[in-house]
């Protein structure tokens, strides 16, 4: 069973376009939000497991220019 998490993801002024755009052509993303708030971008994605969800965020998200902060929200359940 895959790990599913949320990603929110605070961007550098004007930098939310180019993030989403590099976010979108990762392989295990699901998909990229625009949102308003104290977050610039929601991303979902979907890994193997946890491990592979920390190794998403830490080798191929964080190294995402304009990315200034992120913070990574593990879904535990359907509802």
């Amino acid at each position: 069973m895959e790990t599913k998490a949320f990603i929110l993801i605070e961007t550098a002024v004007g930098k939310s376009r180019d993030v989403a755009s590099e976010l979108r052509n990762l392989n295990d993303v699901r998909s990229v939000d625009p949102v308003t708030g104290p977050y610039d971008i929601i991303a979902v994605v979907s890994a193997a497991d946890l491990n592979a969800v920390g190794d998403l965020v830490s080798s191929r998200v964080h190294t995402i220019d304009g990315i200034v902060r992120t913070v990574t929200c593990l879904a535990v359940g359907r509802v």
